[in-house]
């Protein structure tokens, strides 16, 4: 997951899942959705921590004509297009050495392991074959250096799919890709062998049988239950070496990939110099790697900027405050002679980047010049340390003249879960309330519109704006509309002037369980002394909570990526985000029923890259005080967020991320899928972190699933999707900004959005050669 909050790209651009340090959890990009249907029949490595953890209506859907909510118009087109800086392969340079800024070195490079993530997937798609990638509008297309055709021959009595792959295609070891890679592939992840630990069977446990066809170059694959989404099998397809036996799949493969077949092969996992790297292939029948090698290098995201700037990496994703650096710098070398720092005579100003006001300075001047030597000195060593840190800054901003920002929207969304399990949101009627109240329109704006991103919220859960099953199926909720919001909630019994029983007993219990769960203590040092580890609960009439919020409002591109340090009275366990208007005289009453006021917890995860958190949820608060909604927001540790709250299901309001999937009736089904009890009395969610789900939305995506007609399974999904927003346990916000900064002759890299990098084509410019004409705005 992310931060978005950000979270993890898996191949197909699945999830990759972390609270706050690589997985994107907040913004979050959660888990990876591909899972068995049967999640307790797939084994998993013992003690691992699994990437894929992740997401009951009470009574009858009260929307009439689901099916007919969505568009099935034309085709839709993504929202932004990439942004990778296209060059002919005759304009690429021969050779040099890409280094690309990951979250981490993988823990494994088996992407079919539970601790896969991202740079898992980077890898896989550069030194392993895929039958299929991704095109700019996230659609599947035969990957020709692999595979000639592909297409289901027979269906009945069984499903049949034949495979004719390109007769160059071999291993790096000589060996012909076949029939045998497949086989050992299918029987790996079929779930019916509890020595191999996989994350995840889903497809490959419906196939019969696979055997050689007419020749080497032909494979078929004999399903035993129809399959709709076949195109996901094999992607990437690991060599038999790899497959052939639990040892060989649990433990060879995590460290090293002895055989591969990519444009690239793997030269070395460097775990004490935090970098993994890939080689040119001399193997590779396909058009030679541009590049000698690409180094994927660990750097957290905070430090990118300086690190473009040293010269480490030509390549990172970054967050806004990384994007504002490089815009600056562009500025300010559009003007000669001009910097941002520089004041008459070339002297450090104290302007925007300085804290001094006027009397400060001159208060400053006199301690200096006076007779106090001690305090002289200690002032002169203060303004010796800021010289030095304003020259560093100085010399970075001029080094990152040399980059720009490339920028697209990320193939995932950011979504408003609400935890239907128990307490108001169990009747959904107060979730219906929820999402009539909020305006997503507004809420994509604050997020996209300062990144120059268009601002258009989600209409699906199930699919993004340019791949097959998208339609804007948000009309079988509505829109906003406080009038409606409140009917509902009046409806529930929710009324206004109620009489509250005191809750101050039940909040220290709360308080005891935050911390728990992984909610953080009190601060010691300069935050201590301003914080505590109160809940801010905006709506509450409590004029000693409501002090404003300094400092601008910046926007991350996900919770992990940045943080933006809070001062305002009272809170480190809960705080009051920015964008949270203290209450006016007049605000709407809190609403009551039984004694107890309307108040939900919004769980947010605390720590870099959770800026763009804060801003959303504090709107969020704002638009449901209006309907008379009470928010406790309660901050908590980006490592505890996910597992300790969201999926134990200690929350009633968060925001966290899905990755789109090309194939949703596979790899959406167990997101939203209807909890059903364990044996041991447990409640199975799969990934329903939600906890909302109906008998329809399975049978429907079980339909759509075992259906070969692509009209009629892409119908089905959209019926589904209508459902599931009827339902309202999850509201889709925005799709998450990507920026990726660049060194300006790398081509073909940056902001790939849907799209499967396409690894071979990467490199640098030729000298002599001019880069295209990129729009303005950097």
């Amino acid at each position: 997951m992310s931060n978005d909050g950000v979270g993890p790209r898996p191949p197909r651009h699945a999830p990759t899942c972390s609270a706050g340090s690589g997985t994107h959890i907040c913004g979050v990009v959660v888990g990876c959705r591909r899972s068995a249907s049967t999640p307790s029949s797939v084994p998993r490595r013992p003690g691992a921590v699994t990437r894929s953890v992740a997401f009951l209506i009470a009574g009858a859907l009260a929307v009439t004509a689901l099916s007919g909510c969505s568009s099935e118009g034309k085709r839709s087109k993504p929202l932004a297009a990439q942004d990778i800086a296209p060059a002919a392969r005759d304009r690429v340079a021969d050779g040099g050495t890409l280094h690309w800024a990951v979250d981490a070195v993988p823990e494994t490079l088996n992407t079919f392991q539970s601790d896969a993530d991202a740079t898992s997937t980077t890898v896989a798609q550069a030194v392993l074959p895929s039958m299929y990638r991704l095109d700019a509008n996230g659609r599947p297309q035969v990957h020709p250096d692999y595979l000639e055709s592909a297409k289901v021959v027979e269906t009945e009595p069984k499903q049949v799919v034949l495979y004719k792959l390109n007769q160059q295609a071999v291993w790096s070891d000589g060996r012909e890709i076949g029939a045998a890679d497949f086989a050992a592939q299918w029987r790996a992840l079929s779930g019916k062998d509890s020595a191999y630990w996989t994350a995840r069977n889903a497809g490959y446990d419906r196939i019969e049988k696979i055997q050689r066809g007419a020749n080497d170059l032909e494979v078929r694959v004999t399903f035993a239950r129809p399959y709709a989404d076949w195109r996901s099998l094999f992607s990437p397809l690991y060599p038999k070496d790899v497959m052939g036996t639990p040892d060989a799949f649990n433990d060879s493969a995590r460290k090293k990939l002895k055989v591969t077949a990519g444009p690239f092969t793997l030269k070395k996992v460097d775990r004490k110099g935090d970098e993994v790297i890939l080689t040119r292939s001399a193997r590779w029948w396909g058009h030679p790697a541009k590049l000698d090698e690409i180094v994927l290098r660990a750097v957290p995201r905070e430090k990118r900027a300086a690190a473009l700037a040293a010269g480490e990496i030509e390549l990172a994703e970054i967050d806004p405050e990384a994007l504002g650096r490089i815009g600056l710098a562009a500025r300010a070398g559009a003007k000669p002679g001009s910097s941002p720092l520089a004041g008459p005579g070339g002297l450090p100003a104290h302007g925007s980047g300085s804290n001094l006001s006027a009397a400060d300075a001159l208060r400053s001047w006199a301690v200096a010049h006076g007779d106090d030597e001690e305090a002289a000195d200690e002032e002169l060593s203060a303004r010796q340390k800021e010289r030095r840190a304003l020259a560093a800054y100085k010399r970075e901003q001029a080094a990152l003249k040399g980059f720009e920002v490339r920028r697209s929207l990320e193939p995932a969304y950011t979504q408003l879960a609400l935890n239907g399990a128990s307490g108001p949101l169990a009747d959904e009627r107060v979730r219906r309330a929820v999402a009539r109240a909020i305006d997503r329109k507004v809420l994509a704006g604050v997020v996209l519109t300062p990144l120059g991103l268009p601002a258009v919220p989600v209409g699906s859960h199930l699919a993004l704006s340019g791949q097959d099953a998208y339609a804007d199926n948000s009309g079988a909720l509505g829109g906003q509309d406080t009038e409606e919001a409140q009917a509902l909630l009046a409806d529930a019994g929710w009324v206004a002037g109620g009489k509250v029983e005191k809750e101050k007993k039940e909040k220290k219990e709360k308080k005891k369980g935050e911390k728990a769960a992984g909610a953080e203590g009190k601060k010691t040092g300069r935050d201590s002394e301003k914080e505590d580890d109160g809940t801010y609960v905006v709506g509450e009439d409590d004029k000693g909570h409501h002090k404003g919020v300094d400092g601008p409002q910046h926007l991350a591109q996900d919770g992990k990526r940045y943080a933006n340090k809070l001062r305002q009275g009272g809170a480190l366990g809960a705080y009051a985000p920015k964008g949270t208007a203290a209450p006016a005289a007049g605000a709407t009453k809190v609403l009551a029923k039984k004694g107890k006021a309307l108040a939900l917890r919004f769980v947010l995860p605390s720590g870099p890259g959770s800026g763009t958190l804060r801003t959303v949820a504090g709107r969020i608060s704002s638009m449901l005080e209006k309907v008379g909604i009470r928010t406790e927001i309660s901050k908590v540790s980006g490592e505890s967020y996910f597992k300790d709250h969201i999926a134990s299901g200690q929350y009633d309001l968060a925001l966290y991320s899905w990755p789109a999937s090309a194939f949703p009736a596979t790899d959406a089904r167990p997101i939203f899928a209807k909890p059903v009890p364990a044996a041991d009395g447990s409640l199975n969610v799969e990934q329903n972190y939600t906890r909302v789900g109906t008998d329809q939305v399975d049978q429907l995506f079980d339909q759509a699933v075992a259906t070969l007609d692509e009209g009629k399974s892409r119908s089905l999904i959209r019926k589904a999707d209508s459902r599931i927003w009827a339902a309202a346990g999850s509201i889709p916000l925005y799709q998450r900004p990507q920026l990726t900064a660049a060194k300006k002759d790398v081509v073909n890299a940056g902001a790939f959005g849907f799209q499967t990098p396409v690894y071979e084509d990467m490199g640098f410019l030729e000298k002599g050669v001019k880069a295209s004409v990129r729009p303005s705005g950097d």
